[in-house]
């Protein structure tokens, strides 16, 4: 009697493991997103400081009634510079109100930035220690969060605020909060 080598299974159970975890990922609605713990809960406290003379980002204007985005960036992100005029566009046609965290930026360099491209913020704070962002649950700068009048999170973009963003994740969750 021959003996069955168990080593010859374990490659092709491993590759069609795999393969079925991939094909389940390749499901989702939408494969490139990454999850946040945060949607339909309350936005994260916030641990800021000043930027320049700018208003800042506090909790009431989080709280205050209206959806609002808060916007993570630095100006030493490139996609932060892409995603900046759709935030300018979004807050002069949509009346939406954007609060934007500096992330672990120099004042000076930041400043400059918005100086430069402009400041759609309604309210601008730093975040020079990383911590409000890691609260949030921030992968990487730039990220949005849609928050709604009663300071709780409705959806959030990992990356630049682009077209495709704007249709398929923003302005839908500003419809469903009755915005548009």
């Amino acid at each position: 009697m021959a003996r069955f080598p168990i080593l010859a299974v374990v490659p092709p159970v491993v590759f069609l493991g795999l393969a079925g975890l991939f094909f389940a990922g390749m499901q989702r609605e939408d494969p490139d997103a990454l999850p946040s713990t945060f949607v339909g809960r309350e936005a994260p406290a916030l641990t800021v400081t000043p930027l320049g003379d700018l208003p800042p980002v506090t909790a009431e204007a989080l709280q205050a009634e209206g959806v609002k985005l808060v916007n993570f960036w630095a100006s030493w992100c490139a996609p932060c510079r892409v995603e900046h005029p759709n935030l300018e566009a979004l807050a002069e046609d949509e009346g939406v109100p954007i609060y934007g965290i500096n992330y672990k930026d120099e004042e000076e360099n930041a400043l400059a930035f918005l100086n430069e491209l402009g400041n759609p913020y309604a309210g601008t704070s730093a975040d020079s220690s990383g911590r409000t962002a890691r609260d949030w649950g921030v992968y990487g700068v730039p990220e949005t969060f849609v928050v709604d009048g009663e300071g709780r999170v409705l959806a959030r973009v990992a990356g630049p605020v682009t077209e495709r963003t704007l249709d398929r994740t923003i302005l839908p969750a500003l419809e469903e909060a009755g915005v548009r």
